[in-house]
């Protein structure tokens, strides 16, 4: 076992007490600590005679504890620990709050080091709650740059910077080198154990925005390798070949009661060209909420289907499989009893429900040419016959290896498709911004669809503050009496006492009891059993309920052209993209639709963001503003990336992401088995598990 990969439970000077702690931050092998980086630094390198502290200044004083001890106040149940600190100039207090057990680390005549806040009150100028340190050792919490870390109960960042210092003097020499020489001198990158040391202990700022661009270069460098390579193996694997067949589509196309848009039509003519080719399509369709995805991934299947071939198309829930399959009835109505649904409670297609045996053998035995469903679609029991093309509907939402299992589901396939891997259309309505794109999707083709239907009305957006609710309320019951249909949205499912917010099933009871006694209002949220959410969304779409209240697994393609009215509550909870994505439920019809943004926050933060949604309908736009006001790490999520905090900052920086893509593509045409970088051919085998948008 390499030493870095040691776990943390078998170093002596770490007590098990705090090993399930660390956990909870991610923290569970030598590595994990020692890329556990500081989220910032307190500047407390400045060393002040105690004569010349100034009111509100943080500052360092040396001296020596002239007297300590505790005082008890009963009315207001606080411990406090009082001290004097004295240099060669003069005498300061200093006091820290619920801290008794200071009095045992510190004792009377103790030459210490304190850095703190200096504050005022009747007695004259004190520090508070100073960070302290014997001042006969290095520099640790005081007198320099001090890291502050991610911290979680029973874990300060006084403890992890001790135990960071014990570790780094044990392991840092064993930590490798993952980037070559020749990319470091390039780059003017400095070496991998001077970034983490300088990241723990920065010997200045200059130190530390250096060993950062070092650790994000890093990361994306071996992202970008990895994401090269995978393009590579791609492209020397074998696929069907499908040919294109121009009356077919022009016939098809024809058919639909609407007209292709021109981004339709390009990126359907991408698509049906990488499937003509013998190797597999790697393409990411990216669309706005309701440009119209679908059909372009219908089309795809047609030709799939009309060549004697099969399609699995994968969505994130059982109410969007649904939605799916009722679509592609609709569209293939002459070919319809080839189309199947496979999800955790149903198995059947368009003529009858079927026992699972049976379908399965349906499957296996290619008579359904079109499989809709969810991660059923990826169970050992499911075999294809002949599956050429694989579409996966929001693809940020399944990872690296759920993706591939499904193109590995081709079991019992005809000897001449044993050795292919099918085509992959991965689909999203999550308008992702470039340099994300660039960051995660570098080994996919891109099309975009940029326009949406002609005939759509622009959706009302307007922010709604707590003094006007009352005049949104009786607005729509204007229009519900008009005979249209509302969706309601809530951040939680049930009221958190950790989390504020709004829940789904309080709010539900008080919109039925108290502001719309007279309608009849719906309940959906994702701890529903799959039976349960299909059924509500089917009396909605059939109008039994005037409102639907849901959390946001409503996000996703749900499509109620009825419904004009999405009310957001605690909008200063959501994403911008996410928000755009509710706004897409409505507006799908000729009737005019409103989008209500419901927020208690006066933060100006707050009104910045949704002014944006109010100003724009551009999806693409809103997500790079959403970037930049909200950084990388909310766009995504750090859980979701697999990345850390370093990687993280330097997302918005096209410059370095190219930089890293270069080198990577430079390192695998001169050596493309890694043969010469064994460590980091290892390495990239965590990267392609770990790293992606999930």
């Amino acid at each position: 076992m390499n030493n870095l990969q040691i776990p943390l439970s078998q170093i002596s000077f770490i007590e098990k007490k705090y090993l399930p702690k660390l956990k909870q931050l991610g923290v569970e092998t030598v590595r994990d600590f020692l890329h556990f980086f500081p989220h910032r630094y307190d500047d407390f390198s400045r060393l002040t005679k105690i004569a010349n502290l100034e009111q509100n200044e943080t500052a360092t004083v040396e001296g020596k504890i002239a007297e300590i001890k505790n005082i008890h106040t009963w009315k207001k149940r606080m411990a406090i620990t009082e001290a004097l600190i004295e240099d060669e100039s003069g005498s300061v207090r200093v006091v820290w709050f619920n801290q008794p057990y200071i009095i045992q680390n510190i004792k009377k005549e103790t030459l210490v080091r304190m850095s703190g806040k200096v504050n005022w009150d009747k007695k004259g100028i004190f520090l508070s709650n100073p960070a302290y340190e014997h001042a006969l050792r290095a520099p640790t919490n005081t007198g320099r740059l001090v890291p502050v870390y991610s911290e979680t109960r029973g874990v300060t960042s006084r403890w992890l910077r001790w135990k960071a210092s014990q570790l780094l003097k044990k392991y840092l020499d064993q930590i490798p080198e993952v980037i070559p020489n020749a990319i470091l001198k390039r780059q003017k990158l400095i070496g991998a154990k001077e970034a983490v040391r300088e990241l723990h202990f920065p010997s200045n700022l200059e130190k530390v925005k250096e060993a950062q661009k070092r650790m994000a270069f890093e990361e994306m460098f071996l992202i970008q390798l990895a994401s090269v390579r995978a393009r590579k193996d791609w492209e020397m694997s074998q696929a069907t070949k499908i040919d294109f067949d121009e009356k077919l589509v022009k016939d098809f196309v024809k058919s639909l009661p609407f007209k292709l848009t021109d981004a339709q039509r390009k990126s359907t003519f991408q698509i049906l060209k990488d499937i003509e080719k013998p190797h597999p399509m790697n393409r990411l369709l990216e669309g706005d909420v309701g440009s119209g995805k679908t059909v372009v991934a219908a089309i795809a299947a047609l030709e799939t289907m009309m060549a004697g071939y099969q399609t699995a198309i994968m969505a994130p829930t059982e109410v969007l499989a649904i939605q799916h399959f009722e679509t592609f009835k609709k569209i293939f109505k002459n070919f319809s009893q080839k189309v199947g649904i496979l999800t955790a409670s149903q198995c059947r297609t368009v003529w009858k429900k079927n026992t699972k045996k049976n379908f399965l053998g349906k499957i296996r035995r290619g008579e359904i040419k079109i499989l809709i469903g969810t991660h059923a679609l990826i169970q050992e029991s499911v075999e294809f016959k002949n599956l050429a093309l694989v579409v996966i509907d929001e693809q940020h939402r399944f990872g690296v290896e759920q993706r591939a299992k499904l193109q590995k589901a081709t079991a019992n396939l005809k000897d001449n498709l044993k050795n292919s891997v099918p085509h992959l259309l991965s689909m999203t309505a999550t308008p992702i911004p470039r340099t994300l794109a660039l960051a995660f999707f570098g080994n996919l083709d891109l099309s975009i669809l940029d326009e949406l239907p002609k005939g759509r009305k622009k959706i009302i957006t307007e922010i709604v503050t707590p003094a006007n609710r009352e005049k949104v309320y009786e607005f729509i019951r204007a229009e519900i009496k008009k005979g249209r249909q509302a969706f309601f949205i809530f951040p939680l499912i049930e009221e958190s006492e950790k989390i504020s917010g709004k829940a789904a099933t309080e709010e539900h009871e008080r919109l039925s009891n108290d502001i719309f006694p007279h309608l009849k209002i719906g309940l959906l949220h994702g701890r529903m059993k799959p039976k349960d959410k299909e059924d509500v969304m089917q009396k909605f779409k059939d109008k039994a309920f005037d409102i639907l209240v849901s959390t946001s697994v409503i996000e996703v393609g749900v499509d109620v052209p009825n419904s004009t009215i999405m009310v957001i509550e605690g909008s200063e909870r959501f994403g911008l993209a996410q928000l755009h994505q509710f706004r897409g439920r409505v507006g799908r019809s000729e009737h005019q639709s409103y989008c209500f943004l419901f927020t208690d926050s006066a933060s100006a933060n707050t009104n910045k963001r949704l002014k944006a949604l109010i100003e724009s309908e551009d999806g693409f736009k809103l997500a790079e503003k959403d970037l930049e006001i909200r950084g990388p790490g909310q766009f995504i999520g750090k859980r979701q990336s697999g990345l850390a905090d370093s990687a993280m900052r330097h997302l918005s920086d096209v410059k370095l992401i190219q930089q890293a893509r270069i080198e990577a593509q430079s390192l695998f045409e001169f050596d493309p088995k890694l043969k010469q970088f064994p460590f980091l051919k290892n390495t990239l085998e965590k990267i392609d598990k770990n790293i992606h948008l999930e």
